[in-house]
């Protein structure tokens, strides 16, 4: 019995396996049966759409910014220079590098000894000379009085001549009288002219006290000159440098002491090329005063100060390029001369032109519009100005249309895209509730699809499991599926 009872047991386990051994092969056989009887199914192609960001060509006037670098440098620079050799005695506290001086201040004293020996030596030869025109203008005035006595005395003698030869016609005088009178007339004439010649020396001797009086104030003034040149004063008001002296140094005629910098009076001095520079010119041909801008970056903090252009140079420097231009700075607050600055100059206003981002035009000077149907077109325009990160177009036609800000590779005309505008608001994508039936397809596509990166799976699924799923995403996974 017990042989008989395993006997049956491994008959019944042995048929229960041919069993199911027979339905698993039949369910191959209709599996691949069903596969290959099942029709190919060719996915849809779809038009690959492009995201492209654009901005719209509004037309206005523009005035370009032209931007250099320059230096800068004061418009009155003064040597101040020893007018006269010797110790300097006395120094003023102000007298150093950076010092602060105003017009007329006293610097420096150079030892006066000397100079004022010299003056008084003058001054004293000049109280001679004065003496001398005093002295010679009372001889001359003697002079005159005794001419004037003598012309009186021969007066007289023609007189006394007269009565004698009346006296001789009469036969009362005698011819030894006339004679005698005719003497002393001739004498009193010699007389006369003696008194001339007298009188045309002391003139003379007034010219010469005159140019020896002159002399002297010369001498005079030279010698306050030297005495003046002793002092060194500041011509004007600003600051000093290089400073190369101090009290009690022996200095020589002509040296130089220091340097006198006006630090209101102060230019910026940079170059620009010649086309640049044919911009700054007015329709006459000369250079206009364009404003100007002056910056200098200190590690972020920035200083500026504003200009306008006064000059330019006369000549191209040799191994130079370009123009050199000199600009006015007004109010130049915390400026120094040597300052390497950054330079932004006004050009004309330019009409009717468009402001592009760079990157939304190729060499060619193309960009892409929008066009119908959202479809790109190439537009030609004249790229005028770059700014920056900006260029300045001019074209026909392209007031108010719209282009793509930034240009690719994969981009050009034809190709269909989905314009992005600045400050649009987001479109809400269109939600769908799905059916049990059509959700679990859904999932199941997604999960067999080998290819598919896990973490977009992942994403998908999230998104599938919610209660409304994006249309758009579900006529994208249907289209795969072949609907």
């Amino acid at each position: 019995m017990r042989f008989l009872r395993k006997s049956l047991t491994g008959l019944f386990l042995l048929s229960i396996t041919l069993g199911l051994l027979a339905f698993a092969g039949i369910m191959v056989r209709d599996a691949v049966v069903a596969q290959m009887a099942r029709e190919a199914v060719v996915p849809q192609a779809r038009e690959r759409v492009f995201s492209v960001n654009v901005v719209s060509m509004r037309l206005e006037t523009a005035v370009p910014v032209l931007t250099s670098f320059g230096e800068v440098q004061s418009r009155r620079t003064l040597e101040i220079r020893a007018a006269a050799a010797g110790t300097v005695v006395e120094l003023d506290p102000a007298f150093v590098e950076g010092g602060q001086v105003t017009a007329g201040q006293v610097l420096a004293r150079i030892d006066p000894a000397n100079a004022q020996s010299e003056l008084d030596r003058a001054e004293s030869d000049l109280l001679d000379a004065r003496a001398e025109v005093r002295e010679a203008e009372r001889a001359l005035i003697i002079a005159r009085d005794e001419l004037v006595a003598a012309e009186d005395q021969v007066v007289l003698r023609e007189t006394a001549l007269r009565r004698q030869r009346d006296l001789l016609e009469r036969n009362v005088g005698t011819a030894a009288a006339v004679e005698s009178a005719e003497l002393s007339l001739s004498s009193e004439r010699q007389s006369v002219l003696t008194r001339r010649q007298a009188v045309a020396t002391a003139e003379a001797r007034i010219d010469q006290a005159a140019t020896r009086l002159r002399r002297g104030e010369i001498a005079r003034d030279e010698a306050e000159r030297r005495l003046n040149d002793t002092e060194i004063r500041g011509e004007f008001a600003g600051t000093l440098s290089n400073v190369t002296v101090v009290a009690g140094r022996l200095v020589s005629t002509n040296e130089q002491l220091a340097q006198l910098v006006d630090p209101q009076a102060l230019e910026v001095a940079f170059r620009v090329s010649t086309q640049q520079y044919a911009r700054l010119l007015d329709e006459a041909g000369r250079l206009r005063g364009a404003p100007v801008t002056v910056t200098l970056d200190f590690f972020g903090t920035n200083i500026s100060a504003q200009g306008v252009i006064s000059r330019e140079g006369a000549a191209v420097g040799e191994g130079q390029t370009g123009r050199q231009l000199f600009a006015t700075l007004e109010a130049p607050r915390g400026f120094k001369p040597g300052d390497f600055v950054a330079v932004s100059i006004k050009e004309a206003p330019l009409d009717d032109v468009a402001r592009l981002p760079a990157t939304a035009v190729n060499a060619a000077q193309e960009v892409l519009a929008v066009g119908d149907d959202d479809r790109l077109e190439t537009v030609q325009v004249q790229v005028l100005r770059r700014q920056g990160d900006d260029v300045l177009v001019r074209g026909r036609g392209i007031a108010g249309r719209e282009v793509v800000a930034q240009r690719t590779p994969l981009l050009g005309a034809g190709i269909k895209v989905k314009p992005l505008r600045q400050n649009a608001v987001p479109e809400v994508p269109d939600m769908v509730e799905l059916t049990d039936e059509r959700r679990a397809k859904l999932v199941a596509f997604i999960e067999e699809n080998t290819r598919m990166p896990e973490a977009a799976k992942t994403r998908l699924l999230a998104q599938l499991s919610q209660k409304q799923v994006p249309a758009e995403m579900v006529e994208r996974l249907e289209s795969r599926m072949g609907g």
